[in-house]
Formats: structure tokens, C-alpha cells, sequence
């Protein structure tokens, strides 16, 4: 990487530019991990499920054990403020974040009340017009509550979705596949991911063991109201592996055909066009801009 693109941070009641240093060496959140973030998007004058973004990430520090500092008004608020420092054609990245700084009396346990935020954004351009991916299976997989706290935004998560990231693409492939510990479908490494079959669109069955993504629900009640049939369902990598149609969702690129699975070859179909368009007819009608 070059360099960082144009980047502001609020933290402690004012904004920064660039990578403003955070956090020290006896953070908890430093050597233990204890940090929740979310993602928002804008873009065009529009804030797509800012709401839906910015109680998810109180959520994720409660699940954590942190006490959040923010609340949901005040996130959006200054989102707003914030996306005044970037251009009107810059699309923007949105990452409000807490952070526990001090240990609690179990030394590895956090002191929910040295719970820190902040709010970075970041210019990040959207996938393109007719962007898509290529797909394989993982050879990782989800873990489960009992686990790891999978019922949070948890930076202690990712670096499982990055090895698998990797892996997929040391093989040529832009994304994987990842099966829940029972050998189910669960998520791409970083998206949710749906299948199109006979007209029918099927994503896998939320059971707790990947992120049931914000994108992910608005498309399956953008779907639904169109007039699809979306079901949730207990998914096999041999059904992908059969599908007519494979599209991934997320607030980074929102909504992804998949052109390739393996070795076979897809093409970008008519169900994951309407996801898409659907996706963003519905964002320019959103009550929350800037």
C-alpha cells in the first residue's frame, strides 16, 4: 500500500486527520483483543442503515463486556459532520469503534468502564458496475458461540476470515466458501452469501455462527418485497456448487455477482442484477444523508 487513503478520525471530542495513534501497549484491547467495530457507507449523499449500523456496534462491545459511551443519535450525528470533510463524489467508509484500555481484576478480562471510542472514515471507492468474483471452498471454518464471540463485530474474529482470505487467493480465487463446524454453509471471508436455483433464492440459515449481516437482510427483504422467493436454509457446498446464480452481500461492496465456483462458470445473472439495483434504488430513498 502507498499510503492511507484520506482518512479522519474523532476521538476524544475532535477530529484527525491521517492514522492518529490510539492506543499504547497496556491497552487491553492492545494484547488481548478486546475491540468491537462496525461499517457503514457513504456515498451520494446518502447514509444506507446508519441506524442498523450504529446499534449494531453498541451491541458488539455489550457482547463484549464494554459499556458503549455513544449513543445511537450521537453516532449518526457525527457521521454526518464527518462525511462534511470529504468530497460529494467520494465515497466513503464508516467504522465507529470501542475499545477496553484497561485490564479488569481478572487481569485478562476487560474493565468495561475504560471502554474508548471512536469513529474513523475513510475514502474507499464502491465495487464497480459489473464487478464480480470468483469462488472455492475453504478449508477453515466458523466457530460457534461456545467458542469464539461470534455474536459480536469482533476484531478477534478476522484474522480466521484473513487466513482463509489468503489461502483462496494463493489459489487464484478472489474469495472462499466457509462451512459452520457441521459442514454447512456459512459465509464467504468477508460477505454473506446467496444462491439463486429455478428462480428461487436460497442463503444460508442464520444459526449463530457467522455475522448476520445488515446488507444481508435488507437484500432478502428487498427480494421478498419484489416479489422472490428467499428462503433460509441448511446449505451444502454442492448446492453452490449447482446453482444458477451465486452473489455475495456486504456494506463494502454491497452486492457482488459471482462469475465462477471452481472450475465452472457462471456468468452474472438477472436475480443478482435486481439485488443490486434494488439495493441502491432503496439507499437513495433512505431518510438518513449528509
Amino acid at each position: 500500500m502507498a499510503g492511507w487513503s484520506k482518512t479522519w478520525t474523532w476521538f476524544d471530542g475532535a477530529w484527525h486527520e491521517g492514522n492518529p495513534m490510539l492506543m499504547g501497549p497496556r491497552d487491553h484491547a492492545f494484547w488481548l483483543g478486546s475491540s468491537v467495530f462496525d461499517g457503514a457507507r457513504g456515498f451520494q449523499g446518502v447514509l444506507p442503515d446508519i441506524d442498523l449500523h450504529a446499534e449494531r456496534v453498541n451491541n458488539s462491545a455489550l457482547a463484549l463486556g464494554m459499556e458503549p459511551t455513544k449513543q445511537v443519535g450521537e453516532i449518526i450525528e457525527l457521521t454526518k459532520e464527518g462525511m462534511g470533510k470529504f468530497a460529494a463524489d467520494e465515497a466513503v467508509y464508516i467504522r465507529p469503534m470501542y475499545w477496553a484500555t484497561k485490564d479488569g481484576p481478572g487481569v485478562i478480562d476487560a474493565d468495561p468502564t475504560s471502554t474508548q471510542f471512536c469513529l474513523c472514515m475513510f475514502e474507499a471507492p464502491m465495487a464497480p458496475e459489473g464487478a464480480s468474483n470468483t469462488l472455492t471452498l475453504s478449508p477453515f471454518r466458523r466457530p460457534t458461540l461456545e467458542t469464539m464471540p461470534v455474536n459480536a463485530k469482533a476484531g478477534c474474529l478476522y484474522p480466521n476470515n484473513a487466513r482463509a482470505s489468503k489461502e483462496a487467493k494463493a489459489r487464484g480465487f478472489d474469495n472462499a466458501i466457509v462451512l459452520d463446524a457441521l459442514g454447512n454453509v456459512a459465509e464467504l471471508t468477508s460477505a454473506n452469501v446467496f444462491m439463486v436455483k429455478n428462480g428461487e433464492v436460497f442463503t444460508p440459515f442464520w444459526n449463530g455462527t457467522f455475522l448476520n449481516g445488515i446488507t444481508r437482510q435488507r437484500v432478502i427483504k428487498l427480494l421478498r418485497d419484489a416479489g422472490y422467493k428467499v428462503h433460509e436454509a441448511l446449505l451444502s457446498y454442492k448446492d453452490f456448487l449447482e446453482a444458477d446464480e451465486i452473489f455475495s452481500t456486504g456494506n463494502y461492496s454491497k452486492v457482488v455477482p459471482v462469475r465462477q465456483i471452481d472450475d465452472r462458470e457462471l456468468g452474472i445473472g438477472p436475480v443478482a442484477q435486481k439485488a443490486r439495483a434494488l439495493y441502491f434504488e432503496f439507499s437513495f430513498a433512505q431518510p438518513f444523508t449528509y
